[in-house]
């Protein structure tokens, strides 16, 4: 029997001519990535292992993210921690302040993560790079720190299951609507440890953006990664942004996978995730009259500088309902500075937004846009639990950039073709 995408890099980083699904295997590593919260307890971690040093400091990603700026003196401990590790160490790929960016954005962008490798990440959307055709999984903060350590990780090979990707998406359907559309099919736990493996000729309509979004949220249904095929799109992307080489891994045409979908874009609606779970999703006819207080567009599912585009398309001209607040957070510095050259920082602005700082922020009700009690987004975001975002009775509604900007110019759920 053939191997998936997922089985043939692991196989290689293993040293093994195959794998197959349920496999305890140990893989060579080439990135480890930690934040601001689960970096120092992996560090803590490391000071019990009492190791010399980290397996290789150009192979470990310290990113500052999730209360930077500083937002109180528990977080500015916690980034105290991570500089002086970073020092230390002399670690190379160091994003503080003026340079960080969300994570998950900002790696791609910085050309760390290419097409075959296999990386691990102490947070859970670290399946963002599958985009790119990687191995990429979250793991816990004690995993991060044995990778640190040793630059190797022990994984259960994925079986996988097989998303067919036919047809063209209508205007304002993206990559966010396909993966709720999917995530509502097949549940939370649809994919539950396997990983998810996009293929078909109508990947060829899905921007980068696009999938990385799609990937970003493979967790979302449980998945241990998601990952495409590196196509033309995928190529040009590392060859602008990474001069590192990379390996292009191809699945078998008898691989095993448990099941297959098939996706026709053409059939797809902009699609809501209604509280308290991803899988609770609704298109936009039939979302029905829902009055909001908050949005949020940004994250390192939809803070790309092609969602600013799409928002900052929807809100051009247009103004902010009155009483509604819109936070807009490009995901890097470099993503601020292309929507400020590109006139969209001045749109969001004159249409009563506000732009924030690279950060994670608000998505896990950190800071920046947390909700009081009985208080509804919508959002950008990847998960919409309850408490997600501030009080445990308020609400989060997940949708499209396209989605949150219309949204925010009617006060309710609406779709841009209202607008």
């Amino acid at each position: 029997m053939g191997m998936t995408m997922t089985q043939k890099i692991l196989a290689a980083h293993a040293g093994l001519e195959t794998v197959t699904a349920g496999q305890l295997i140990e893989a060579d590593l080439d990135l480890v990535l930690g934040n601001d919260i689960t970096s120092p307890v992996a560090i803590h971690e490391m000071d019990k292992m009492k190791v010399d040093g980290v397996f290789h400091k150009d192979k470990i990603a310290l990113v500052l993210d999730h209360f930077v700026p500083n937002k109180d003196i528990k977080s500015a401990q916690h980034c105290k921690c991570v500089r002086e590790f970073a020092c230390k160490h002399d670690i190379t790929n160091y994003f503080d302040v003026g340079e960080m960016g969300i994570e998950h954005a900002l790696l791609p962008e910085k050309g760390l993560t290419v097409a075959g490798d296999v990386i691990i990440g102490a947070d859970s959307h670290t399946c963002t790079y599958g985009a790119l055709g990687a191995f990429s999984t979250g793991v816990g903060s004690t995993d991060m720190a044995a990778g640190m350590a040793t630059g190797k990780a022990w994984f259960k090979v994925p079986s996988a299951i097989k998303f067919n990707i036919v047809g063209k998406p209508a205007k304002w359907v993206s990559g966010k609507d396909v993966i709720l559309h999917i995530i509502g099919m097949i549940g939370v736990d649809g994919a539950l440890y396997k990983s998810m493996e996009f293929t078909g000729e109508g990947i060829q309509y899905l921007s980068m953006d696009d999938r990385f979004t799609i990937a970003n949220m493979a967790i979302e249904a449980g998945g241990k990664n998601g990952i495409f095929p590196v196509d033309d799109v995928a190529k040009a992307y590392m060859q602008e942004h990474s001069k590192r080489p990379y390996t292009v891994y191809e699945a078998d045409e008898d691989a095993e996978y448990e099941e297959e979908y098939t996706i026709d874009l053409s059939t797809l609606k902009p699609t809501v995730a209604f509280p308290h779970l991803p899988e609770n999703t609704k298109t936009i006819d039939k979302v029905g009259d829902i009055a909001i207080d908050q949005v949020v567009i940004g994250s390192c599912t939809n803070g790309r500088l092609e969602d600013l585009r799409i928002a900052a398309s929807v809100l051009a001209g247009k103004k902010v309902k009155k009483g509604v607040r819109v936070i807009v957070i490009p995901a890097t510095q470099q993503i601020y500075l292309d929507a400020m050259e590109a006139g969209y920082i001045r749109t969001f602005i004159e249409a009563g937004a506000i732009v924030s700082t690279p950060t994670c922020g608000p998505c896990l009700g950190g800071y920046m846009g947390i909700l009081a009690e009985n208080e509804r987004c919508i959002s950008t975001t990847n998960r919409n639990f309850v408490g997600r975002m501030g009080h445990v009775d308020s609400e989060i509604y997940l949708a499209s950039p396209a989605v949150a900007a219309a949204s925010a110019i009617t006060g309710k759920i609406s779709s841009p073709d209202e607008i």
